[in-house]
């Protein structure tokens, strides 16, 4: 048997057998890509005073705000003023029911600038991420005033929601 007659028997064989004879091959090619999209998360601990004795001075606490962004990404955390009616960045509320005890937030330890929404004297805190692997911590600096108006406030337990503002 020659060759060419062997070659063609083969290639009958694998007919007659259902296995496909390749004749040849070709190529192409394929795009594959994503979008980065910026992006961040945010979460917040509790920031507990422990407890107000009227007239012995006021009373500080600090708890931790803590995001991840996109690598490059500018961010600005802000906080709203609570939600205890009458509340405002001048002077926050803690209530229990009716009664209610003043304190604020701030962005230093020196306590001289309210942590707010960037409006009148308050201020956001803001930056850039070095990526998600790459938290970025802050601290919230908090004082319950010992006022005159804190001084006549009944005892109890006393609390408030801050809505923490991540924009980005």
């Amino acid at each position: 048997m020659t060759r060419k007659n062997y070659a063609a028997a083969v290639a009958l064989i694998a007919m007659l057998a259902g296995v496909p004879v390749r004749a040849g091959t070709t190529t192409t090619t394929m795009t594959v890509g994503t979008t980065l999209v910026s992006g961040c998360s945010v979460s917040a601990g509790p920031l507990a005073f422990g407890s107000y004795t009227p007239g012995a001075g006021a009373i500080e606490g600090s708890t931790t705000i803590t995001l991840r962004c996109s690598n490059g990404a500018l961010y600005a955390v802000g906080l709203n003023v609570g939600s205890t009616a009458g509340a405002s960045y001048g002077t926050r509320l803690l209530a229990n029911g009716a009664s209610t005890l003043q304190y604020n937030l701030y962005t230093s330890s020196a306590r001289t600038t309210v942590w707010g929404d960037g409006s009148g004297s308050t201020q956001v805190v803001s930056g850039h991420s070095l990526g998600f692997t790459t938290p970025i911590t802050l601290t919230v600096f908090g004082q319950v005033l010992d006022s005159s108006a804190n001084q006549l406030t009944a005892p109890g337990n006393y609390s408030d929601t801050i809505l923490v503002v991540l924009s980005y």
